[in-house]
């Protein structure tokens, strides 16, 4: 089974890949690696997802989050391979969480892109994982989350 055909029975479809707010591309190749720059939970309308874990945003909430920041994820991965078939593992996350400073369930945060990956990429979306609290990040987004992927030769 594809991952559009997983992506299509999640309900789900793949957005625009969002632009770069700074200096900085999309993403990077080196060889059959695909690094991809730190995305945020971007809806369809173009509004952000905002405020602090542990404060304004409940965990299931910023867990929401960080899925559709994985689903962004997924956009910048079509745009860059040209295929989500070409992906072969997924190799890394890195999951930064707006939260308090007294926040800790960081990880639960961040398994909404984990979870996310799972489902669409099956035995080759396992991945190793960092999910950091922060005190802040660009437009006070709730995740900022990048990625790197092995691409098919």
């Amino acid at each position: 089974m594809t991952p559009y055909i997983r992506l299509a029975e999640l309900g789900l479809t793949l957005p625009e890949p969002p632009a770069p707010i700074a200096n900085f591309v999309t993403h990077a190749e080196s060889g059959r690696l695909i690094f991809l720059s730190g995305q945020g939970p971007l809806r369809a309308d173009g509004t952000l997802c905002t405020g602090k874990v542990g404060e304004d945003v409940t965990v299931e909430e910023a867990y929401r989050h960080a899925r559709l920041t994985g689903l962004n994820l997924l956009a910048v991965m079509h745009a860059a391979a040209g295929d989500l078939g070409r992906i072969v593992r997924v190799v890394k996350l890195l999951g930064f969480v707006n939260a308090i400073p007294t926040f800790s369930d960081h990880p639960k945060v961040v398994n909404g892109c984990s979870d996310l990956f799972a489902a669409v990429f099956d035995n080759i979306g396992g991945h190793a994982r960092s999910a950091i609290g922060v005190g802040s990040l660009p437009g006070n987004i709730t995740v900022e989350i990048e990625a790197v992927v092995e691409i098919a030769a």
